[in-house]
């Protein structure tokens, strides 16, 4: 009995040891930048990262987009995909609405317009498509109409809305704090609306958030701090000063985050369970 027993110890921390190692393995890297980095440096970087970001409308503050009619080229590298739409801010809303257009009813045009460019390009019925909201903190009210009736827009149209968006919480005061992912997941039930997948910007390091900097062993995705979440934008360049003082010396002296398989050419890093989180394959 006492030989038994010994090998079963050790058969119960054979297992506890594989698990501990699968869930590490599950955490999948990859990165997402404005600029497509070129056919060379994309090769190159597979061997480090599982999936890219991947713009279907110019991304922002930029006036074009050179994402366009890469996505087999892409997909012939074995890469995964973050389907990207590039959201309007609450200033074009408000800018809209004073010409007659309303923010839902702008939400709902974009999104349909986000479907369409995204059968251009290739990507198949229920993939998910993220509409980028830059602006963070709880939505104003025009801004979750616009948002809202996206996402709306896509789901009605056979995709998968999603949204990135910020995952590091405001003070509002009293106490009381709140994250952009928290307050779309709220308004979505409430509504009782499709559901959201979150991919999540959180940037700010030790001890005052969970991100570690610009580092290239995936973290986990469950601390992002956002539970539901499915991708988490770790790492962003530039750095934010105020929010990676104590992990500056993660980036680069000008502020960026490269990788060695790609010199000269800054990305933000992420991590998500899924080698191909917006099933865009």
């Amino acid at each position: 009995m006492q030989v038994i027993s010994r090998k079963f110890r050790w058969f119960l921390l054979a297992l506890t040891m594989g698990a501990s190692t699968l869930v590490h393995a599950q955490g999948k890297l990859g990165f997402d930048r404005n600029d497509y980095p070129g056919d060379a440096a994309l090769r190159a970087a597979k061997s480090r990262f599982a999936f890219t970001g991947y713009w279907l409308n110019n991304p922002p503050g930029e006036t074009g987009n050179t994402w366009v009619g890469k996505r087999t080229t892409i997909r012939g590298m074995g890469y995964g995909f973050l389907i990207l739409w590039n959201g309007k801010r609450d200033a074009q809303i408000k800018a809209a609405a004073k010409r007659g257009v309303k923010p839902e009813q702008l939400g709902k045009r974009e999104g349909t317009a986000a479907v369409a460019a995204a059968k251009r390009e290739g990507f198949p019925a229920g993939a998910v498509i993220f509409v980028d909201l830059e602006e963070g903190g709880r939505l104003l009210e025009e801004q979750r109409a616009y948002a809202l009736g996206w996402t709306e827009a896509v789901a009605a149209a056979g995709y998968t809305p999603g949204a990135y968006c910020s995952g590091q919480p405001v003070d509002e005061g009293g106490g009381v704090h709140i994250t952009t992912a928290e307050d779309i997941s709220t308004w979505v039930k409430k509504l009782k609306l499709h559901e959201v997948v979150l991919w999540v910007c959180q940037y700010t390091c030790a001890p005052a958030g969970p991100a570690p900097g610009c580092v290239l062993n995936a973290p986990r995705l469950s601390d992002s701090g956002t539970p539901n979440a499915t991708v988490w934008q770790f790492a962003q360049s530039p750095r934010r000063p105020e929010n990676t003082a104590s992990c500056a010396k993660t980036y680069a002296t000008d502020g960026e985050c490269y990788v060695p398989e790609m010199p000269g050419v800054h990305v933000d890093l992420n991590v998500s369970n899924s080698p191909d989180p917006s099933r865009g394959r």
